[in-house]
């Protein structure tokens, strides 16, 4: 059996709650054939006070609306009653901190026509940070992100995502841990399934929207930032740039915020337990578990690699 269910996990499928095990979909459906479905990665976090809270729900459900409209996808759904689906999975699973994943899916239609009904699911599981908890070796993909003029490349799509298994999987042949993704132009755009962010003689720097999906965490670290005091801005910037960065990471909600060992085998100036990133990880980590964070910044100078 699958590490995602077992023969007791409960799902919401259109409005029921049925056992993973029993739930079924038609075989020429849309979005099978054609990837043309919209999904969502969402976190739920046991909080300090001991409650269960899903991180950043709004967020989620407003994109998740969204992205069905960029594409066409009907969105007849009604995301107050979608976010406590949400909750319901979680008490019928007995999780208390689990990764939530909505999917929006098209129903029989083998044309290339825009979908006229739409189905959802809502299914969780145990899953600790995707991308694991030491640091990347990171390879520059050979594969670029999608031309914006040719796919809407803010709405979180499953077919978008094949681009993304072609970059991971390249670069774990190759003996990394994960790709880092260039757009049409050759500016760092972002990685598989998460932003990316790097300092600079004391500033975060991130790709701005337009040839990235614009993550949720990444919006959050661009908050905590803002109320951390921490110098940021939004550009574009090219692998060299990128190469001479003091320390850089990734993040999104499935992998929350991880740090990098390394690009291309070349490594980053600063350590990480010294760098802006790991403190911003550990403010994250406050946040998402709704802890207070007091902890103050020591800027240490970088090392020369």
């Amino acid at each position: 059996m699958y590490s995602y269910y077992d023969q007791n996990t409960i799902l919401y499928l259109n409005g029921q709650y049925l056992k993973a095990t029993e739930a079924s979909t038609d075989l020429y459906g849309q979005s099978l054939h054609y990837g043309y479905a919209v999904f969502e990665g969402i976190r739920a976090y046991k909080t300090a006070k001991g409650e269960v809270k899903i991180f950043k729900a709004k967020e989620h459900f407003d994109r998740f609306k969204r992205s069905c409209e960029l594409i066409h996808i009907p969105y007849p759904f009604n995301n107050d009653e979608l976010i406590e689906a949400c909750y319901e999975v979680l008490r019928r699973n007995n999780m208390e901190e689990a990764y939530i994943r909505p999917l929006a899916f098209c129903p029989p239609n083998m044309t290339l026509k825009a979908a006229s009904e739409t189905e959802v699911l809502i299914c969780a599981w145990e899953w600790g940070a995707y991308l694991g908890e030491k640091l990347l070796r990171v390879a520059t993909s050979s594969y670029q992100r999608p031309n914006p003029k040719a796919f809407k490349i803010e709405s979180k799509s499953a077919g978008l995502y094949v681009n993304s298994i072609l970059a991971s999987q390249e670069a774990k042949e190759k003996g990394y841990d994960e790709a880092l993704l260039l757009d049409m132009n050759g500016y760092v755009a972002e990685g598989p399934g998460a932003n990316v962010f790097f300092e600079k003689d004391g500033k975060i720097f991130t790709p701005p929207p337009g040839n990235i999906l614009p993550g949720i965490t990444r919006a959050t670290v661009i908050e905590l930032c803002k109320e951390l005091n921490i110098p940021i801005e939004e550009k574009l910037f090219t692998i060299e740039e990128l190469r001479t960065a003091d320390s850089v990471f990734y993040c999104g909600t499935a992998a929350e915020v991880v740090g990098w060992d390394s690009l291309d085998g070349q490594g980053f100036a600063k350590p990480w337990a010294d760098s802006l990133g790991k403190y911003l990880q550990k403010a994250y980590k406050a946040r998402v578990l709704e802890q207070e964070f007091t902890e103050k910044y020591q800027p240490k100078s970088a090392a020369v690699v």
